[in-house]
Parts: structure tokens; sequence; C-alpha cells
């Protein structure tokens, strides 16, 4: 498998799972349910439903201290997400779109990159970092 897909559907399934459980999850199933509707129709209504049982199961799992419950379901998640683009391969750019536009507005067009040489030191954060040296 293309492993652009892999790590692409490894994201999104992640992504949609986390936001399960936050004040973006309308947004994440509406533009996960607009995706299957454009590209796999048939599906579109029963995605929606899945994402829903799908939230109610992870809430009540929240609730009960179960761990596993996330594990399991966002492995699930990750493989729809990568069985649609197997199926679809033009969905990648529509799909990179939308997890851009889910994404928190301070977690995006991050880049870090440093290079060091004999014994400098090098620090790096995407947001605020804290540094105690003694």
């Amino acid at each position: 498998m293309d492993p652009e897909i892999a790590a692409l559907a490894g994201t999104a399934g992640t992504t949609v799972v986390t936001l399960m459980v936050t004040n973006a999850w309308e947004s994440a199933r509406d533009g996960m349910v607009a995706l299957w509707r454009r590209f796999q129709p048939a599906r579109a209504e029963s995605v929606g439903e899945e994402l829903e049982a799908g939230r109610e199961e992870l809430l009540l799992a929240r609730r009960a201290g179960d761990d596993e419950a996330e594990a399991g379901l966002t492995a699930e998640w990750q493989g729809r997400v990568r069985r649609l683009l197997l199926a679809r391969p033009d969905v990648a750019d529509e799909l990179r779109a939308l997890l851009d536009e889910l994404a928190p507005p301070d977690a995006r067009h991050v880049h870090l990159q440093a290079r060091a040489s004999g014994s400098a030191r090098i620090y790096q954060a995407g947001r605020d970092q804290h540094i105690t040296e003694r």
C-alpha cells in the first residue's frame, strides 16, 4: 500500500475520533458525510449513522474509564478511510482540505527545521515552551 495513503488514512481516522468528544464534532461529522456523499453517495447516510454511533460509544467508554475503546474506534475509522482512498484515490485532496479545516488554528502550518553542530543546543516547539536549565 502507498505509504502516503496509509498516513492520510491514519491522520483522518485519528482526527475524526479525537473530534468526537469536542465542540468541533458536528463540523467533523458533516465534513466526513459530505466527503462520502461526493465520492460514494450510496454509503453517505450509513457513514453518518456510524459516526454518530461511534461518538455515543466513545462517550460511554470515557465515562466508564475504558481507554481501549478509543483505540479500537480509531483503528476502525482509519480502515474505513483507507478503503475509501484505495477505491477512490481522487478523494485525497479533498480529505486533506477537510483535515486542514478541522485543525485548530494554532495547529496549522507549523514547520520546524533545525541543524546543530558541535555542542549546540536546539529547542523547538510548535507552541509555548518553557526551559529551565541549571
